[in-house]
C-alpha cells in the first residue's frame, strides 16, 4: 500500500484501523490495516462503513477493530472517509458472519451483502429515539393457546422469564400459528425483550403483522421484506439497530436483523425453499438463527405443520425439545383422514363426478360438506392445465416416439396426445414398459381441475387460488375451492368442511431427497384448515394407504415421520446425517480445484457427474479447453462442524492465488442435492 497522506495527522489513540474490504473475492477476504486521521477517529469505530483506496480504486470496507500498532512492515495509507457513523455491523453481527463464513465456505463480504441493507442518507435523518413503549398501546394477549401442547405452559413461562429454551413446534390441527406467535411475541416485547420472527413469504408476514396489531400499535411492528424500497428498508434497519424496533417480522434476510436484547427467535416452515439464499454462499435462515440462538443466548422456536430432518436432528441431539400436542388433543382437533388408492377411482361414483378424477369416498365427503353449507378444498400440485401424460396402468411417463419428449394434451380435449417438444401427434401411443394403450394425466392443475369439478358439482361456485391469484380468504358458504400447495385460503371465521388432496403421486414421485418431507408439510397445512372430525370434517388423500407418509398423515404424526426420514438418511449417508458439499465447475477446473484441496481426513468424493437437468453454472468459459460443467459431491461426517467448510474455503483462496478464473460454485449442505 502507498504511503500516508502528507496533509493528514494520524489519530492520537489507536491510529490503526483493521478493515475488511467488501470485494467478494476469497483471497482478499481478510483484514487490511489503514490509518485513521484525528478528524475521523471518533466515527471510525468497529462496525462502521468506510471508503478505502484498494489496488488503485475506491471500495467500501467495514472497520473490524482499532489498534495502536500494525503488524504491516511498510507504510500505511489513510482511509479516505467514513461513509456513515452508524455502526451497521455490531460485534454480534460480525461474530455471526464469521461463523457462517466458516460453515458455508463463504466470503464474508457476500454474507454482509445480505445482512446489511444499502445505505440511504435520507433514512439516517429519521427519528429513531422515541422509545418503543411510546409508539403505541399494548393490549394484554391471551397465551392460553400454548396450553394445547405438552409442556407448553412451562415453555412460555421460561421464555417470559428470560431463560434459554429451544423447541421444535408442531402446529396442532385447526390452530392458526400467527395467533400464537403474535401473542407470545407481543408479550416478550412488552416485557423489554427483543423478538425476531422469520417466515418464508410476504403472505406470512402480512398474517403475522395482522395478528400483532391486535396487541400492539402499527408503529411498534417492524417488518423487513424484499418488496420494501431502499429508504424504507434502511430506515427500519436503523430503528432496529438503535433499539426502537423491538418486534421484528420479516422474510429470509431479516434473520440478520440486529435486534437489541434478543430474547425470542421464531422461524416458521424451515423446509420452505425460499428460506435459502439463492446467492453465494447460499446461507439458510435456519442456520443463521440457530447460530444466533447459540451466540446470543436467545430462545428459539422452529415451527411448522410438519418437521424437517434437520430440525429432527436438533431434537435427537438434545439441543432442542419437542413442543407437540398430546395424542388425545390431536384426536379431538384433527379431521377424519382417509386414504383412497387408485383402485377406488371411478368406482361407485355419482355420474356427475365421472370426469372429476376423485374416488367415491372423496366425492361423498365433498357432497356431505356442501350439504352442511361448508366450503370444500381441493389441493392440486400445480397451476394451469395438463402438464404431461403417463401410462394409465404403470404410470411410466409417456414419451414421444420420435424425439423422446413428454407427451401432453393440447387445449382442445378432442385432440390426440401431442409432443411438447417436436409437436408430433401420437394417437396410437403404446407404453414401452407394460404395453398398455391407456393414458392418464400426470398433473391436471388448478384450471383443468376447476373445470371438471364445476361439471361434477354444477350447483356450487368453483374458485381457484394459485400463483399471483392467491385468495386471502374465502367465505364460509358452500363452494369448491381449488388451490395449489401454499395458496390455500383460510375460511373467514371458520374452516372447510372437507379437503381432497389430488394428484399426490406427482408430489411423492419427484426425484428429490425431500419429496416425502415436503409433501407431508403441504398435506398437513391443508388438513389443518378443515373442521375436526367431531364437526364432520374430513380429509381424503388420493394415495396408496400403505405408503409411510400417508400413514403418518392419517395419524397426524409429523415427529414420527421426521424420525423415519432422519433414520433413512443416516443409512444412506445423506444430509443432515452428514455434511455434503456440491462443487460445480468446468471439468478441467474441477480437477484442478480438488488436486490442490486438502479435504478433512474422513471426507469422501463422489463423482464427477454431469449437472442435473435445470442446474446451470453461471459464467462463461472456453468449453473446448475446459470441458462441460460437472459436479463433485464431497461427503463428510458431522464431527468437526465447520471442518469441511474451512477446507473448501482454503481451496478457494488457493485457486484465486493461482489465478484460476473459470466459474466455480460451492454449496455446503444445500436444500436440494439433485
Amino acid at each position: 500500500m502507498a504511503g500516508p497522506k502528507t496533509d493528514s495527522s494520524a489519530a492520537a489513540a489507536n491510529p490503526v484501523a483493521r478493515v475488511l474490504p467488501l470485494l467478494g473475492l476469497a483471497h482478499l477476504d481478510r483484514p487490511f490495516d489503514y490509518l485513521v486521521t484525528e478528524a475521523d477517529s471518533p466515527a471510525a469505530v468497529p462496525g462502521v462503513r468506510v471508503r478505502i483506496r484498494f489496488a488503485g480504486r475506491l471500495v467500501d470496507a467495514l472497520v473490524l477493530e482499532r489498534r495502536a500498532t500494525s503488524e504491516h512492515e511498510g507504510s500505511l495509507r489513510f482511509i479516505e472517509r467514513v461513509i456513515s457513523a452508524e455502526v451497521v455491523a455490531p460485534q454480534k453481527i460480525r461474530s455471526l458472519v464469521d461463523a457462517l463464513s466458516a460453515r458455508y465456505a463463504g466470503v464474508r463480504s457476500d454474507i454482509y451483502r445480505t445482512a446489511l441493507p444499502a445505505r440511504h442518507a435520507k433514512a439516517e435523518e429519521t427519528d429513531t429515539t422515541t422509545p418503543w413503549e411510546q409508539l403505541g398501546e399494548f393490549t394484554e394477549p391471551d397465551l392460553a393457546g400454548w396450553s394445547t401442547y405438552e409442556h407448553g405452559e412451562s415453555f412460555v413461562d421460561a421464555v417470559l422469564g428470560g431463560r434459554l429454551v429451544r423447541a421444535a413446534w408442531q402446529i396442532a390441527p385447526g390452530q392458526r400459528w400467527p395467533e400464537l406467535v403474535a401473542a407470545l411475541g407481543a408479550k416478550v416485547a412488552d416485557d423489554g425483550g427483543g423478538v425476531l420472527v422469520v417466515v418464508p413469504g410476504q403472505r406470512d408476514v402480512d398474517a403475522c403483522e395482522a395478528q400483532l396489531r391486535q396487541f400492539v400499535g402499527p408503529r411498534q411492528i417492524t417488518t423487513l421484506t424484499a418488496s420494501q424500497g431502499p429508504q424504507a428498508r434502511y430506515s427500519r434497519f436503523l430503528s432496529i439497530l438503535h433499539g426502537q424496533g423491538r418486534l421484528v417480522v420479516g422474510t429470509r434476510s431479516a434473520a440478520f436483523a440486529p435486534v437489541d436484547k434478543l430474547r425470542l427467535i421464531v422461524l416458521m416452515h424451515d423446509g420452505d425453499d425460499s428460506l435459502a439464499d439463492p446467492r453465494a454462499p447460499y446461507v439458510h435462515a435456519r442456520e443463521v438463527l440457530t447460530t444466533r440462538s447459540a451466540q446470543e443466548k436467545a430462545s428459539l422456536i422452529i415451527g411448522g405443520h410438519s418437521r424437517t430432518a434437520e430440525t429432527q436432528l436438533l431434537v435427537e441431539s438434545g439441543w432442542m425439545h419437542e413442543l407437540v400436542a398430546p395424542r388425545a388433543a390431536l384426536r379431538a382437533l384433527s379431521p377424519l383422514i382417509r386414504a383412497a388408492g387408485d383402485s377406488d377411482i371411478a368406482l361407485e361414483r355419482d355420474p356427475r363426478a365421472r370426469e372429476a378424477r376423485i374416488p367415491s369416498v372423496a366425492f361423498a365427503a365433498a357432497t356431505s360438506a356442501l350439504q352442511r353449507g361448508e366450503p370444500v378444498l381441493f389441493q392440486v400440485p400445480r397451476a394451469g392445465y395438463v402438464q404431461t401424460l403417463a401410462c394409465g396402468s404403470c404410470r411410466t411417463p409417456a414419451r414421444c416416439r420420435w424425439c423422446n419428449g413428454p407427451l401432453g394434451l393440447p387445449s382442445s380435449e378432442t385432440a390426440a396426445p401431442t409432443c411438447r417438444w417436436c409437436g408430433r401427434m401420437d394417437a396410437a401411443h403404446v407404453c414401452p414398459v407394460c404395453g398398455s394403450r391407456r393414458l392418464r394425466a400426470v398433473v391436471l392443475g388448478t384450471e383443468r381441475t376447476a373445470d371438471e369439478l364445476g361439471r361434477a358439482f354444477p350447483k356450487h361456485r368453483v374458485r381457484t387460488s394459485w400463483g399471483d391469484k392467491i385468495l386471502s380468504e374465502v367465505p364460509g358458504d358452500p363452494a369448491i375451492v381449488v388451490a395449489t400447495p401454499g395458496a390455500e385460503p383460510p375460511v373467514s371465521g371458520g374452516s372447510y368442511g372437507a379437503a381432497v388432496l389430488l394428484d399426490t403421486w406427482a408430489l411423492l414421485g419427484r426425484p428429490d431427497l425431500r419429496a416425502a418431507e415436503e409433501t407431508l408439510e403441504k398435506w398437513l397445512a391443508a388438513a389443518t384448515l378443515v373442521n375436526p372430525a367431531g364437526k364432520g370434517g374430513e380429509v381424503v388423500v388420493v394415495a396408496e394407504p400403505s405408503l409411510p407418509v400417508v400413514q403418518h398423515l392419517i395419524r397426524w404424526d409429523a415427529a414420527g415421520h421426521a424420525g423415519l426420514e432422519l433414520s433413512m438418511r443416516r443409512e444412506a449417508r445423506f444430509p443432515p446425517a452428514v455434511h455434503v458439499a456440491l462443487v460445480d465447475a468446468p471439468r478441467e477446473a474441477l480437477e484442478d480445484f480438488f488436486a490442490h484441496a486438502e479435504l478433512p481426513a474422513h471426507a469422501e468424493k463422489l463423482g464427477p457427474v454431469d449437472l442435473p437437468a435445470g442446474a446451470d453454472l453461471p459464467g462463461e468459459w472456453d468449453r473446448g479447453a475446459l470441458g462441460p460443467a460437472q459436479r463433485m459431491l464431497v461427503r463428510s461426517p458431522l464431527t468437526g462442524r465447520d471442518e469441511l467448510g474451512r477446507a473448501l474455503r482454503a481451496a478457494m483462496v488457493s485457486r484465486a492465488a493461482r489465478k484460476q478464473e473459470a466459474p466455480l460454485r460451492i454449496q455446503v449442505d444445500p436444500v436440494h442435492i439433485g
